[in-house]
Parts: C-alpha cells; structure tokens; sequence
C-alpha cells in the first residue's frame, strides 16, 4: 500500500489507521518506506501509526544533535497525538527513543527497540573518504543487512545522494558522533517503561552484544532475536518482525 505523506507546520509524516498511536523512528540513513509494511500491518489491527519525516539535514549546525531530535518528537507527540504513545525506533530513532523515554516518559507507555545506538554502533566512521565511489557506497549499504539485496537500487541512490551532499554529509557525521557521544549505559537502569527488543542476529552494525546489555539493563524488558537478519529487521524481515511485535504489544495498549 502506497501511503501518503501529510505535511502540517514544520512536521512531514505519514499517518494511517485508528487506535493506539504507535510512532515509528527512521535511522540516520533512512526513512519513512522503512516502515512500509509496519504501517500496512498495524494499520489494520487497531493501532493509529505515525511515520515523521526526522529534520535530520534541516537542523541549525549547532543544534544537530540527537536530544534536539527527541524534543522534536515530543513536540510532534503533543501537538499531533496528545496521548502516550508506543515508540518503535530502529538505530538512531531507537536512540532518539531512549532519550525521549528518560526526559518525557509522561508521553511513552511503550518502548521498542531494534538496531538501536546508545551504547555503541559501527558507523561509515567520521567521515565518507570514497564518497564519490558508488560501488563503495553500495558495498557499505549492503553490510547493513544479512542478505545483501535487501539494499536496492534506489537506496544505494539515496545513500550515495546523502554522502555526496556537502552539507547533508557533514550534518551525518555530526549526527553519528553525537550518537557516539551521547552513551545511555548509566542511564539505562533509570527506564521503567515497558521495552521490547528485536534484534537481527547477524546485526553488524549494533551487534548482538548490544542487545544483551539493553536487556540486562533497562529493568522492564523483553528481548526478542530474529535469525538471518541484520540492522533494519522491519525491513529485512518485515512480516517475522511484525508478528513478534504484534504479540508484545497487543496486551500492553
């Protein structure tokens, strides 16, 4: 199903069904068809889904971080929602996830993670030293998943276009380090909302061991493993992913 996208204020996003409102995170690198069968499949079981456009290359350079991000999506929680909401952040939206979970847990009855940042990622590193080598760019954009088709065409295109971008690139690495910096370990005791993790198995960029120390760490949650998956398991394996999700969250709304 082709979604479309509404534009209100300074928010971009896509929003579809009824019901309790769960609210979908991109990555650094993604965006809102990340999410395409999410939407399609919690659309349709009772749930409200928002997909918002992150403003990732429209922040001041001063502002470009990742707790600017998350005061964002408080904004876009209370203006456009008005009710606790479950959050569903994959990489850098989990993380944005975790911040927004400590600073405002007023506005999040749920939490879940996969791929998250907040404890230690591999990323393209500080900076993009063969940006203009497409076969480069797609050999890192296919690292990202365990089977390297899940990285298309035209997301190779949208990488490439990210990286190549001067501006959009600097406000990447900016993001990355900020991610790097901004560690959630000691803070992660402090979370008492209900967390699911799902994890790919063979993630390579926040691997396995990520997951784990999540788990062990935020008191209140579940840890779910996807087998033959990487980073991005809503997109890799979407209908393994919806359904575990389905299960945890279905009794919790």
């Amino acid at each position: 199903m082709i979604f479309s996208t509404k534009k209100e204020k300074k928010y971009t996003f896509v929003e579809a069904g009824e019901g309790h409102p769960l609210v979908l995170l991109h990555g650094l690198m993604g965006g809102l068809s990340n999410f395409d069968k999410m939407v399609d499949f919690f659309s349709d079981r009772g749930f409200k889904v928002y997909v918002p456009q992150l403003p990732i290359y429209d922040l001041p350079v001063l502002n470009t971080n990742l707790t600017t991000l998350a005061k964002y999506i408080a904004k876009f929680i209370e203006t456009h929602i008005e009710a606790p909401v479950t959050i569903v952040g994959n990489s850098m939206g989990g993380h944005i996830g975790l911040i927004l979970t400590l600073a405002r847990p007023d506005l999040i009855k749920n939490l879940v993670l996969t791929g998250s940042s907040g404890l230690y990622e591999r990323t393209f590193g500080d900076s993009f030293p063969r940006k203009n080598d497409r076969s480069y760019i797609r050999k890192k954009t296919e690292e990202v998943f365990y089977d390297p088709s899940v990285a298309t065409e035209a997301l190779v295109d949208e990488v490439f276009a990210v990286v190549n971008d001067r501006m959009k690139g600097i406000k990447t690495v900016m993001l990355a380090r900020s991610a790097i910096k901004h560690n959630m370990l000691n803070d992660l005791p402090k979370i008492k909302t209900p967390t699911c993790l799902i994890w790919g198995k063979q993630d390579n960029v926040t691997p396995p061991e990520v997951a784990e120390d999540m788990h062990k760490f935020i008191p209140n949650s579940d840890l779910f493993w996807i087998d033959q998956c990487g980073h991005a398991a809503m997109m890799e394996k979407p209908d393994e992913f919806n359904e575990i999700l389905y299960s945890w969250v279905k009794d919790k709304v």
